[in-house]
């Protein structure tokens, strides 16, 4: 039996309906501030050096939740200039700015600190500026969507910390040029915790200093060019383990941290991380950061995708919480925050975008990954009726792509929704070699990159041979679900696409009479000859359309 026939393709009754080609404009839902633009775009005062490398190094105090300590900002000459913009969100102060013994003046602006150069910045050159900072920094109510710090305790009282700043900015903690396009070519992370906790950050622990006032530095080493948020400090009395995984770049460090009481739970679930490995390994390419190693690391909230330093708290059981998001069954085969959240490895870490506007490329993606990997290790069409079964989370609210160059993201159907519309794509390739291919060389092409939206669009374009901007017009800039009408008379097949944007074309699958076909309908009626007469007509359900029937009209 087909597993898909259970699966109901979504009806008129549910869309949001414009007559045909009628242009969707989305209404603005906040006023934006200078101080979103200071944050969300590449300004003046950032355009003119390129980040190359940071020095973090800071002291926790869990006792009154408190971080001090000095960031070290390396940076390249790209053009003379004499004012640097640094991020740092209140209640955090910068307190003094240092470069080559001399001190500078600055002045704030909100989240933003002017640091007046005196030193002539000649183009080419490597300068350093030492920034000194502290203080409370904001408590996150919500994490993971709410940034700042959680700090909780384990079940013996102790301290058990994390950061967690996709979106509000890694700016929430620590001083930092806070805009997704520059990232560091490597940096130095250094925590200072007391001496019955340990850090866990990004990147080798390279070593552990013994202080004299009874704590401890753990110095992580991150060899790979790494995006502001995804930096993290997570602070407990853990447990570690590990494993070797043999990958398709040769061994690879898997390394486990959890609280001591979690251990046992841990060896069992974490199972699921080779597991995955293996799996997007096939689908993506090899894992992007070998020389960092790979880390699950228990934390106070849900979980998140900090590079080679994964965060993880779903309790130790599969689905998302125990739930399975697709009400198809196989979300309960395994670990939604493993999977999803280390899929971000390939699409966030790896290839990053430059503008929250695109965080679809993380999410999208993300979401997609989960369905690849029951396929991986059930079957094609499982892989399909997960992914199919996400549809019901779909709120088609507003657009998935947000506002440029304020620091503004999209809607979150840029999960489900942005999952389907891939799950789509690879219907039209109609070619499973070739797709697997195209997503191999996306990781390979944009290794280490910060991309726009525009260019993943292009390349799946080119890569298929499909013109596939009015598919992303329609699924990534409006809401609306499009709508395959037809009518049939006699042998004659009318079809055309309505709901949709201007200029709408797609190439569909359609069963005539349970005889397979492809068709490419556009906004104006097209005609078909068939072999039968009044045939059935359905659309394959891996489609994320609409269908009505037209006859009568």
């Amino acid at each position: 039996m087909n597993r898909l026939s259970g699966i109901l393709v979504i009806f008129i009754s549910v869309l949001n309906f414009l007559p045909v080609n009628a242009q969707y404009k989305a209404p603005p839902d906040r006023l934006f501030t200078h101080q979103d633009t200071l944050r969300g775009s590449i300004t003046p005062e950032r355009a003119w050096w390129d980040l190359t490398y940071y020095h973090l190094d800071i002291a926790i105090n869990p006792a009154d939740s408190s971080i001090n300590g000095t960031n070290t900002v390396t940076y390249r000459v790209l053009q003379p200039a004499r004012i640097m913009q640094i991020d740092l969100q209140e209640p955090l102060k910068i307190t003094m700015a240092v470069q080559n013994s001399n001190e500078l003046k600055f002045k704030r602006e909100g989240n933003v600190y002017w640091i007046e150069l005196v030193e002539k910045q000649e183009q080419g050159k490597i300068n350093s500026v030492v920034l000194t900072y502290g203080g409370k920094p904001k408590v996150s109510l919500r994490p993971p969507w709410s940034g700042g710090i959680t700090w909780k305790k384990d079940k013996n009282g102790l301290p058990f910390v994390a950061s967690s700043c996709q979106g509000d900015g890694a700016s929430l903690w620590w001083p930092c040029k806070d805009h997704m396009y520059d990232e560091p070519d490597s940096m130095l992370i250094s925590v200072n915790v007391p001496a019955n906790l340990m850090d866990v950050s990004n990147g080798r622990l390279r070593s552990i200093i013994k202080q004299k006032n009874k704590t401890m530095t753990y110095n992580w080493f991150v060899a790979n060019p790494i995006n502001n948020y995804g930096v993290n400090i997570n602070i407990a009395d853990y447990a570690h383990f590990s494993e070797i995984f043999n990958g398709e770049k040769g061994p690879l460090d898997c390394n486990y941290y959890v609280l001591k009481e979690d251990l046992e739970k841990a060896k069992l679930q974490f199972k699921q991380a080779p597991m995955m490995l293996a799996a997007f390994e096939h689908w993506f390419g090899p894992y992007p950061f070998y020389e960092d190693g790979y880390k699950l690391v228990e934390v106070p909230y849900l979980g998140m995708e900090h590079q080679s330093s994964v965060t993880y708290g779903n309790g130790f059981q599969n689905g998302y919480r125990g739930v399975d998001l697709s009400n198809s069954g196989w979300g309960l085969k395994f670990d939604f925050i493993i999977i999803h959240e280390s899929a971000h490895e390939w699409y966030a870490n790896s290839i990053t975008y430059e503008d929250v506007a695109d965080m679809w490329i993380h999410e999208s993606f993300g979401n997609y990954a989960e369905s690849l990997y029951v396929e991986y290790y059930y079957d094609k069409e499982a892989g399909s009726e997960y992914v199919l079964g996400t549809r019901s989370n779909i709120q088609n609210d507003k657009p998935i792509i947000g506002i440029y160059n304020v620091n503004h993201e999209g809607s979150g159907d840029m999960y489900y929704k942005g999952g389907n519309m891939l799950h789509m794509i690879r219907q039209m390739l109609n070619d499973d070699d070739k797709w697997r291919n195209i997503l191999r060389g996306m990781n390979k092409d944009f290794y280490h990159k910060v991309v726009k939206g525009s260019q993943i669009e292009n390349y799946l374009s080119e890569k298929t041979g499909i013109d596939l901007k009015p598919v992303f017009d329609q699924y990534l800039r409006d809401i609306r679900v499009p709508i395959f009408e037809y009518f049939v008379k006699g042998n004659v097949l009318s079809f055309r696409w309505n709901n949709c944007v201007p200029g709408f074309t797609m190439p569909v699958k359609i069963y005539v009479s349970g005889k397979e076909m492809m068709v490419k309908p556009t906004a104006y009626m097209s005609y078909l000859n068939l072999d039968v007469e009044n045939a059935v007509i359905k659309v394959d359900p891996n489609y994320y359309v609409g269908t009505l029937n037209i006859t009568g009209k």
